[in-house]
């Protein structure tokens, strides 16, 4: 592990914290870590087009409640790794760099907590490797295979699953996500979010870790990965006991999969906010966080 001290968002001002690049699963994972070594470890999974600040309000309170926190740019974002190609980007490779995140901590076990494609991840390590796994949080993105049947089978999800769709094309989709100075993401993301939950300086930010080399097809092989190279976890069930919260207002998602996510996890909860949109975690932090903080001490 190689510590640094600069990186293209401002840090926590907490004493723990600090800047580490980890190499796991063949590929070298820019983290941010806090919290005593010693306490119980969480893991925070950005989504897309997102990297490690999407959390950044979370890892104060998380060490304030004894927790040790890891929150990596995962695979193919920011400053972490992008392999070429698609494959490097299938589910398992996706999970597997969180099984050697863990393991760099000299631990074999964590709380893990996603959202979006984070969730995704979460989700599958959950069901691959249990055994990981010791509370599971999810935010608003559904079992995978309660998202496998929505896709195939109901026709609203399909259209709000348009642009998954268009990501397979080649190349066409870099253009257009890149034009207008990333205007594709700003807009999916300011004109859907509750007014305060972004600013320019967030927007700054996140344009830098977008225009990083190559960070947009390593982004978009995720889902062309998911396509091309879909691996079933080995099992459908989650043991882990599970809180999923969801902003009922998601506009990539419909509603309904929250609660049937349910019917496959042994021990299940689900918060549901109203008025929240698929970008909860920015538009409710405290909230949220109480819900996780409240879910990992139980």
């Amino acid at each position: 592990m190689t510590t640094r001290t600069e990186t293209d968002a401002l840090l926590p001002d907490i004493p723990s914290v600090e800047s580490t690049f980890r190499d796991v699963n063949d590929v070298s994972l820019h983290t941010v870590a806090a919290g005593d070594p010693n306490d119980s470890l969480v893991v925070l999974l950005h989504g897309f087009p997102e990297f490690w600040y999407e959390w950044h309000d979370y890892i104060e309170p998380f060490v304030e409640a004894g927790y040790r926190v890891l929150v990596p740019d995962q695979r193919g974002y920011n400053h972490s790794e992008k392999p070429a190609g698609i494959r490097p980007y299938r589910i398992t490779e996706l999970s597997g760099d969180i099984i050697g995140l863990i393991a760099t901590e000299n631990r074999d076990t964590a709380h893990v907590v996603g959202h979006d494609w984070g969730a995704a991840v979460a989700w599958d390590l959950a069901l691959r490797r249990p055994d990981t796994v010791d509370r599971l949080g999810i935010i608003n993105v559904p079992h995978p295979m309660v998202f496998e049947e929505h896709l195939r089978s109901n026709l609203t999800q399909m259209r709000k699953s348009w642009y998954m769709f268009f990501f397979q094309v080649p190349r066409v989709p870099e253009w257009y996500v890149r034009r207008d100075d990333y205007e594709f993401m700003v807009t999916a993301m300011r004109q859907e979010a509750r007014s305060e939950a972004f600013n320019e300086t967030d927007f700054k930010r996140y344009r830098r870790a977008w225009a990083q080399d190559g960070a947009i097809t390593a982004m978009l092989n995720w889902y062309r990965a998911l396509f091309r190279h879909g691996e079933e976890p080995p099992r459908e069930r989650v043991t882990a006991p599970t809180c999923v919260v969801w902003g009922e207002n998601d506009q990539a998602l419909v509603p309904e999969m929250a609660p049937q996510s349910l019917d496959y996890c042994d021990e299940g909860t689900l918060e549901q906010i109203s008025e929240a949109t698929h970008w909860i975690p920015h538009e409710y932090p405290d909230r949220v966080a109480n819900l996780l903080l409240t879910h990992l001490g139980s």
